[in-house]
């Protein structure tokens, strides 16, 4: 049998799309159990949390993370059937990267210049770096474990698309406890430790994935 039509049989197959988005959708579910167990028991939320949840700023900061987990999510689904094509889940996740630079340019305007480098290094930038990968692990080990039913042909963007959705659950969790609301800081430490999570995802993915 030809590649070409070995590839268009797998993704054909009914039964393998919907045991890989059951295995998908448990993986999320038992990740997100994982990462909030940790943040529970570990983390916390914020102090001021009430108070923080009358703000848009601190809200923005789920509408972001739950973008990109829900936007991965579909993209990973069609990167790991062969033959599918990705479609519009391919420029779906662009969704979240341009609310935040919407966000931070909105910030900028409204904000005087003097206040921008605090608002950027914020106070807890060590924290978003070391806790966001921390607790994308078990979600992201599940997901490349739901992601072995399929036959992704490339196992190293499926991995890495797989640590966009787990980093998105983990910062969900960890925006909760994040004292910091500014755009700016979310947009550069919840993005450089999602990129950690990424390149972790791509590598495992890489090793894991190969059909």
């Amino acid at each position: 049998m030809k590649t070409d039509d070995l590839i268009s049989a797998l993704a054909q197959d009914a039964p393998v799309r919907w045991r890989l988005g059951k295995a998908v959708a448990a993986a999320m579910a038992g990740g997100a159990a994982v990462a909030g167990a940790i943040f529970f028991v570990g983390i916390g939320v914020r102090p001021d949390v009430m108070q923080a949840m009358d703000t848009v700023r601190y809200l923005f900061k789920f509408v972001v993370t739950l973008t990109l987990a829900v936007t991965a999510t579909g993209l990973i689904l069609h990167l790991a059937r062969p033959g599918v094509p990705l479609g519009a889940w391919r420029w779906a996740l662009i969704a979240a990267p341009a609310l935040l630079v919407a966000a931070v340019v909105a910030e900028m305007i409204v904000m005087p210049t003097s206040t921008w480098g605090a608002r950027w290094i914020g106070t807890n930038a060590r924290w978003c770096m070391s806790l966001i990968p921390l607790m994308a692990l078990g979600p992201l080990t599940l997901l490349l474990l739901a992601l072995r039913l399929g036959a992704p042909r490339r196992p190293g963007a499926a991995g890495a698309i797989a640590g966009l959705v787990a980093a998105g659950i983990a910062a969900t969790f960890y925006a909760a406890h994040c004292p910091d609301d500014s755009p700016l800081f979310v947009a550069t430490w919840y993005t450089l430790a999602t990129g950690i999570v990424v390149l972790i995802g791509y590598f495992a993915g890489k090793r894991v994935l190969r059909w």
